[in-house]
């Protein structure tokens, strides 16, 4: 065997092994804690494509006792949620979102912004007081998956 078959047979192997090791990492960490998950919205667009990913979330795993969900407004997406303006399928959404412990976060610099309060919002939410992205940024530091649809 030349020099480059040996490298090539260590590498492969090398990487053969790695690849199980993860995987059974991955197996192992998913019978141990829930998954924490924090979801971003910032885009007035995107409001029902990330309520529509958290349903799908919560599905895919067998629903909200297998899942922490976190969801963190900001900006203009936030206007989505004044219980003044907000259509019944988000209010629907909200409702059962906060029955399954979805927490469901409203930036502090946003609703100042728009001038709201929490009670002008749908019911279930709490105020990030600090703001969206230091409680995003929170979140992340307590083990939560961060994603950004």
């Amino acid at each position: 065997m030349n020099r480059r078959n040996i490298l090539w047979s260590a590498v492969s192997g090398l990487g053969a092994a790695l690849g199980a090791s993860s995987a059974k990492a991955a197996t192992e960490a998913g019978t141990g804690n829930k998954l924490k998950v924090v979801y971003h919205l910032s885009d007035a667009e995107k409001v029902n494509f990330v309520l529509g990913n958290i349903q799908n979330h919560i599905d895919g795993v067998g629903g909200p006792d297998h899942v922490t969900i976190a969801l963190v407004i900001h900006g203009p997406a936030l206007k989505a949620f004044h219980s003044a303006q907000a259509n019944p399928d988000i209010s629907k959404r909200v409702g059962d979102f906060s029955k399954d412990g979805v927490e469901l976060a409203a930036c502090g610099n946003t609703m100042k912004a728009q001038n709201v309060t929490l009670t002008d919002l749908l019911p279930g939410f709490v105020s990030a007081e600090k703001g969206g992205v230091v409680r995003l940024a929170e979140l992340q530091s307590q083990g939560y998956l961060y994603l950004r649809p």
